[in-house]
């Protein structure tokens, strides 16, 4: 006797009965629905990463209702409602934002240079917006974080700025560092190819929430696509919390996959630029990890004659490299993207 593969509530329906069909219709409405915020979702993000990579440009309201294939008309309340901020408020703290890591990552750029690479038409307009921002002049700003970073350096204390972003970026890694490790450091130029990348977004705060964020979010949708272990993994950071409010700051885990993979699930496609990168090939715990950012970035960057340029930073775990953030040891490369002085 076959059995009936149907569930009981719709055995039970009679056939005037409309639940089977209210049923589907709502199963329907819910991946119609999934499906729609999913597109909302992957326009936003191109319009975001337009907006970083195009900060020296004119980004007015019709160009960028166009990334988003949107009319001019509805953008500017989409962007406002998925965003909290409205459009202008927002370009103008990335460009100040983006500015003021460029200060501190690129410190032989002049001040005039960098405002003009974020879009100010002078050295002026750039310092009001700055110091409305941080209550100091670019210089000011700059010249203090270089001091913090000389005194962390003879302090042996792992608190610059950028390094304790990226530590507090990647789980919340601690630890003391010890004065002359960067000496024992070994850190290769490797010209990388660019990437395609699937990644899902985090936006919060930095450190432990990530950790959660990669167990709860990220590996049950790497199973659900059979991005296993056979799949490059990044970890990409995109803002600094001593600059970026924590509950706007941006993280992205990424499963490098093929050029023609199908993201699903709210996960977005992307190219991780290529080009050369300082890499140090990492083995250790959570808690080492945090003292080699430190050292990379405060000690053995401000003596090898490069600066880090416009690209993000990540850590990269290798096809078969267990990524855990257990007791054990682990496995990755710190690359940090690099141009000369």
């Amino acid at each position: 006797m076959t059995a009936n593969p149907l569930p009981d509530v719709l055995q039970q329906a009679s056939p005037a009965s409309h639940a089977p069909v209210t049923l589907h219709v709502r199963c329907g409405m819910a991946l119609g629905n999934h499906r729609a915020r999913s597109e909302y979702q992957t326009r936003m993000h191109r319009v975001l990463a337009y907006i970083d990579e195009h900060l020296d440009q004119s980004l007015d309201l019709e160009t960028l209702a166009n990334v988003a294939c949107c009319s001019s008309f509805h953008f500017h309340r989409l962007f406002s409602a998925w965003m909290g901020e409205r459009l202008g408020e927002y370009i103008r703290r990335r460009r100040v934002e983006i500015g003021a890591m460029r200060l501190a990552a690129q410190p032989q750029t002049k001040v005039l240079n960098i405002a003009l690479s974020v879009g100010f038409g002078s050295g002026e307009a750039f310092t009001r917006a700055f110091r409305n921002r941080f209550g100091c002049s670019p210089s000011e700003w700059r010249a203090e974080q270089s001091s913090r970073r000389s005194a962390n350096s003879n302090s042996g204390q792992a608190d610059s700025n950028r390094s304790q972003a990226l530590m507090m970026a990647f789980g919340e890694h601690e630890g003391s560092f010890k004065p002359g490790e960067e000496a024992n450091m070994q850190v290769s130029l490797v010209d990388r190819n660019p990437a395609t990348v699937a990644y899902l977004r985090y936006v919060g705060p930095y450190g432990e929430p990530i950790s959660r964020f990669w167990q709860e979010t990220y590996v049950p949708w790497a199973i659900m696509n059979q991005l296993g272990e056979d799949h490059a993994r990044y970890g990409i950071s995109h803002d600094d919390p001593s600059i970026t409010a924590p509950g706007k700051c941006r993280y992205d885990a990424c499963a490098e996959v093929d050029a023609d993979f199908v993201a699903t699930g709210g996960a977005i496609k992307a190219t991780l630029p290529g080009g050369k990168y300082a890499v140090h090939r990492f083995k250790g715990t959570a808690q080492q990890v945090g003292d080699a950012w430190s050292a990379l970035l405060r000690d053995w960057l401000p003596s090898s004659g490069f600066q880090l340029d416009d690209r993000p930073c990540f850590e990269y775990y290798p096809k078969g490299a267990d990524c855990t953030s257990g007791p054990g040891a682990f496995e990755c490369e710190i690359c940090i993207p690099v141009a000369p002085l």
